[in-house]
């Protein structure tokens, strides 16, 4: 742990000399500004006379970190001239206003450009500013609920029906997503010289973090008899998935929960062999296992290694990690005690801060490392209005007499090259992100394709969102033939992506020093799940382990825990938590996969400025602490923010899931200024203005549980739709749940039409739907690929690089391509 009082000077940080103008009210918009100022930015937080609703949020301390507070009113005109007056002198400008609110007070993307045509502004709303839903509140639970997020977490409670899910996913998406939009748009402008307007939302964001279940969806949907797609356990909690054995999920004899990563088959083994199990292995009647067809089977297999690894305390079982490098389990860890973890505290990325108000505060240091250090020093959050001077400052810019509207710049990030050196999801879908901006990933495959392309029985279901836009080369890059064609890649390459475990980039002839010897102005990036060193830098790294270490899984199943008694209560205690950290929507791989775009854009900017950075470190432990940043830091005085309720319903009476007649709604009206219009919308139904116990804010939270009666009769007397028509229409955040996965809702014709997905064409699926661009642009495009087949490019590949077709048949006919 670093423990700092020093003000560092970071003028050599990447983003030095930028200045952003910060106009957010919400925490995605808090998180895109804080990775800024984290970068070397100078963030002028704009708030009201009161302070923003951000500084009563547990995180305030690191949301807030190293940015200026300027108070300002923007409903008066004299605040508006005064915010004018910064945007004018700014690089940067960051609102999550809904549309209709940044017209109403002059701030829409138009306004901007043309009161600084270089200015790079970016806007975060929960739904977008085009189609059907542009007006609906951004609260993030309107938006899973609506996806089917809240549906696809509903194993994490016993009750029946969907379950609130405290982590904000869809948040996190956001912040990253807009923050890819904003440093594509300065990258651009090294060129061009004019800004432009990007957009990120929270329904795009949420859909990023899903790894291959919108492809299972599309293959159910367009071939129903293809297979059928299973859960890890059934609604009568019977065990269907094969990962549930090596991902096993089970308790201590001393009361720990523990999350094992054991997915390649050799680790699973290890695993057997460490539970006397490998036996079972050549034995007929276990043939095929882990992948059984018969339940009693998987039942009993199940708890066989339930009761014999919760036969072990926590610190026989430490000794087993100590010892044997091919198993490795998490403890459940909250986010606070994540913080904890012994390789965030080796990689420096857990930090202490003694803030001059709230003494040392612990929280996590910037998401990206440079030469295995934080790009800059902690800093404190702001006093409300210290920066105030600053509003006097502001100049004018003019670009070569231009307006941003007047020029188009095509895809922005043609022309630039990236190599990935790496499998699955967290690290390689980082990449994917940036083909949709035009960058070429060239994607170095082993010999039969990356494991991920096979983990869905249908033929690059389980690879296809990952392998989007990409070319792909199978090749054996252990032998010297097969090096030696990687490092020709590297060689005219601007970027390069590995993902592997510590020591392993070096061993294979890939690691930053090698390459940026054969090509010096590499942005080289690693992504592994641990660290490039350190206690777990060995370990291998699977979403449901990062999820339990990070604090993810916990946090949307926060009682779980405390529960190891019988047999079936411990299975029963072990499908909560795997829901919690293993959905195949919302986990740690897709956070961990924004974060990597997110670096590998900050490096091409850097360079692009002229200020080239060493080896940048991106990994899914520190990049999935960062996602719950608004709630792991630790201080004295730390106000407790908001609790869901036991039966995870929500937050409060007016936000949470109600029972409607014919499903489930979702109600978010938690702010003091739209009792109002819930009232309104109420009235045909019940009476809220007369019951004197909700006369007021503090009443209405002290007689929670009575108004959340009232409410749950109320709205059991009619359908979700109904009610979601009826209260959006009076502008109250109320939507229906749907009943299904988030992935089959957006390819559904009602989201397809909203342009939250679109067409593409793939080898194996043809013309088929698939997520949008996630980021869009005012004046730059983007675009929307398909998939790749393993070693679909590596002949043209290999002839690009001067090989011919001799040597190609000689490399193919010794196995060495395929």
């Amino acid at each position: 742990m670093i423990d700092t009082n020093v003000h560092l000077d970071t003028a050599t940080a990447p983003l030095a000399g930028l200045t952003v103008v910060d106009l957010s009210t919400t925490v995605p918009g808090a998180l895109a500004t804080m990775f800024l100022a984290d970068c070397g930015a100078e963030v002028l937080f704009v708030e009201p006379s009161g302070g923003s609703p951000l500084r009563e949020l547990p995180g305030w301390p690191a949301l807030g970190r190293g940015k200026r507070s300027v108070v300002l009113d923007l409903h008066s005109e004299s605040g508006k001239d005064s915010v004018r007056g910064l945007l004018r002198s700014a690089d940067i400008a960051v609102t999550t206003m809904r549309p209709a609110t940044a017209a109403r007070l002059g701030f829409t993307p138009d306004a901007l450009a043309e009161l600084n045509p270089a200015l790079v502004s970016a806007s975060i709303t929960g739904w977008g500013s085009t189609g059907p839903f542009k007006d609906y509140k951004g609260y993030e639970g309107l938006v899973m609920a609506k996806l089917g997020i809240l549906h696809g977490k509903r194993q994490t409670i016993p009750r029946p029906g969907p379950s609130f899910v405290p982590t904000p996913f869809a948040t996190w998406g956001a912040s990253q997503t807009a923050v890819h939009g904003i440093l594509t748009a300065l990258f651009e402008r090294e060129s061009s010289g004019l800004g432009q307007h990007v957009e990120a939302d929270l329904v795009r964001g949420m859909a990023t973090l899903d790894t291959w279940n919108w492809f299972a969806e599309l293959v159910t949907l367009r071939w129903p008899d293809a297979f059928t797609p299973v859960t890890a356990f059934d609604d009568n909690g019977l065990p269907n998935g094969a990962l549930i054995y090596p991902l096993l999920v089970t308790p201590t004899k001393d009361g720990y929960w523990m999350q094992f990563a054991q997915t390649a088959p050799r680790l699973f083994l290890a695993l057997l062999t460490e539970l006397g199990l490998d036996w079972m292995l050549t034995d007929p009647k276990w043939a095929g296992m882990p992948q059984l067809d018969d339940m009693a089977l998987r039942i009993e297999l199940w708890e066989m290694m339930l009761e014999r690894a919760s036969s072990r305390t926590l610190a026989e079982w430490q000794h087993v990690f100590d010892t044997n490098p091919d198993v490795s389990a998490e403890i459940f860890r909250s986010p606070t005690d994540a913080l904890s973890h012994a390789q965030l505290h080796h990689d420096g990325r857990t930090v202490v801060f003694d803030d001059p108000e709230l003494g040392p505060v612990v929280q996590p240091s910037t998401i990206v490392h440079n030469d295995g250090k934080a790009l800059t020093p902690p800093r404190s959050a702001p006093r409300l209005g210290e920066y105030q001077a600053e509003i006097a400052k502001s100049t004018s810019v003019t670009i070569d007499g231009r307006s941003a509207s007047e020029a188009s710049s095509g895809l922005p990030l043609a022309g630039v090259t990236i190599l990935e050196v790496g499998s699955m999801f967290a690290g390689p879908y980082g990449t994917t992100l940036l083909t949709d901006l035009g960058a070429r990933v060239v994607k170095i495959e082993p010999i039969g394709g990356d494991l991920i392309r096979g983990l869905v029985p249908f033929p690059e279901a389980g690879g296809a969102k990952v392998m989007q836009g990409k070319e792909s080369i199978t090749i054996d890059m252990r032998t010297p033939e097969g090096l030696a064609v990687v490092h020709a890649w590297a060689a005219k390459s601007d970027v390069v992506l590995q993902t592997y475990r510590a020591g392993a980039a070096k061993r294979a002839g890939i690691d930053a020093d090698t390459l940026r010897a054969i090509n010096p102005n590499l942005v080289y990036l690693s992504a592994p799940g641990y660290g490039t060193d350190g206690p777990y830098g060995n370990r291998p790294a699977y979403a449901p382990s990062i999820g339990a270490a990070s604090g993810l899984a916990l946090t949307d199943v926060p009682d779980a825990t405390e529960k190891t008694g019988s047999m079936e209560e411990i299975k029963a205690t072990a499908i909560r938590l795997y829901a919690g950290g293993a959905n195949l929507s919302a986990q740690a791989d897709g956070i961990s996969a924004l974060a990597v775009a997110s670096a590998i854009l900050l490096g091409l900017y850097a360079r692009r400025r002229g200020t080239p950075m060493g080896e940048l470190t991106a990994t899914m432990l520190a990049s999935s602490t960062h996602a719950l940043i608004d709630r792991n830091l630790d201080y004295q005085g730390k106000p407790q923010g908001w609790q869901a309720d036991p039966q995870m319903y929500g937050y409060s009476a007016l936000y949470r899931l109600y029972p409607a007649s014919d499903g489930w709604i979702f109600l978010a009206a938690p702010q003091e200024n739209e009792w109002t219009a819930l009232v309104k919308a109420m009235q045909p139904f019940v009476d809220l203005d007369q019951d004197q116990r909700f006369d007021s804010a503090e009443l209405r939270q002290e007689n929670g549980e009575a108004l959340a009666e009232v409410l749950t009769d109320a709205f059991a007397t009619r359908g979700k739709d109904a009610w979601e028509s009826d209260l959006t229409t009076l502008d109250v955040g109320c939507v229906a749940a749907a009943e299904h996965t988030s992935e089959w809702t957006l390819q559904s014709d009602e989201f397809f039409e909203a342009g939250y997905s679109t067409l593409a064409m793939s080898p194996v699926f043809d013309e088929h739907r698939r997520l949008a661009p996630v980021t869009t642009f005012s004046r730059s495009s983007t675009k929307a690929e398909g998939g790749c087949m393993a070693g679909e490019h590596t002949d043209s590949l290999l002839t690009e690089i001067g090989y011919d077709d001799a040597t190609i048949n000689s490399l193919r006919e010794r196995a060495i391509i395929e």
